[in-house]
């Protein structure tokens, strides 16, 4: 568990500094699963939540900004659970 709570330190203190790798580590450190592909989307579910997370790299491998703040809003839900 280290390692997420590394990730969403990561996460929150530089949202746009994280890499598409570490974003996909993260949401499966919250009981995110991969769903499906098409393309370059890729789209992650977790059971008991009602919404989707949709995810795409930006060139270079970055993570896109809002979709980083999109993921920790549902971490900030599940949390209130």
């Amino acid at each position: 568990m280290a390692k997420c709570d590394k990730l969403l330190e990561k996460a929150h203190n530089n949202p746009k500094g994280l890499r598409f790798t570490e974003l996909v580590q993260l949401a499966e450190c919250y009981g995110f699963t991969f769903a499906r592909q098409k393309g370059s989307h890729r789209s992650y579910k977790r059971a008991g939540f009602p919404k989707l997370l949709n995810l795409q790299p930006e060139q270079g491998g970055m993570a896109k900004k809002y979709q980083v703040l999109e993921l920790l809003g549902y971490i900030e839900e599940l949390s209130e659970e």
